[in-house]
């Protein structure tokens, strides 16, 4: 085991960006929690591409980072996965939130408040994960925070199947239940987003440990 802080050395640059980058991603899970409690009304969207502007700005200070420095604890292509994973989590919960507020008038009674609430919690450990990072390669501690990405991810999984049965037996009409399967596989696809970062997390502990 070693300190990743030791030979990052003064600037602790890469921690820093890493972790706003997992802050800008939880930001927008709360803020689609927040959005879908209103029921119907989605109100303003500016919370959701302030935090993908963040996330865009984060990535590209990223890659400057890598082009000026020379010496990295991480192998850059282990920093850019990060990077780049951490950048789709706000980027695909604003697509829900846009679609959302385009259609939430045409979907009927249709709760996506508890899929919401899982992604919340994706992004919650995710931000404790990348928080670990800068303690060091802590393998254990690596271990049971991936664990409980899997175990939501897989929750969400679950929740998928018995959504795509309870949409296919319900009274909707096809478009209703066209709307609202895109809407529901978009929320899907951004916890899945957070499964990835914690993959990519786990894989650099175990080379590095």
């Amino acid at each position: 085991m070693f300190s990743l802080q030791t030979i990052f050395g003064k600037g602790d640059k890469f921690f820093g960006l890493f972790e706003a980058s997992a802050a800008a991603g939880n930001d927008s899970a709360r803020s689609l929690v927040a959005m879908l409690s209103r029921q119907g009304k989605p109100g303003s969207l500016d919370e959701f591409a302030l935090a993908h502007n963040r996330e865009k700005e984060i990535s590209a200070k990223i890659g400057e980072e890598l082009v000026n420095t020379f010496v990295t604890v991480l192998d850059r292509e282990d920093i850019e996965a990060l990077g780049n994973a951490l950048y789709k989590i706000p980027k695909t919960v604003q697509k829900f939130a846009e679609r959302y507020a385009l259609t939430c008038e045409k979907l009927g009674e249709c709760n996506f408040g508890a899929r919401a609430a899982m992604l919340e919690k994706a992004t919650e450990v995710i931000k404790e994960m990348v928080g670990e990072l800068r303690k060091g390669m802590v393998l254990d501690r690596m271990k049971a925070l991936n664990d409980r990405m899997q175990a939501i991810e897989s929750e969400a999984d679950r929740a998928m199947l018995e959504l795509y049965r309870d949409l296919s037996e319900g009274n909707a009409d096809a478009f209703k239940f066209l709307l609202r399967k895109d809407l529901f596989e978009i929320l899907e696809k951004a916890i899945d987003r957070c499964r990835d970062v914690g993959n990519v997390i786990y894989h650099v502990v175990l080379k590095n440990s």
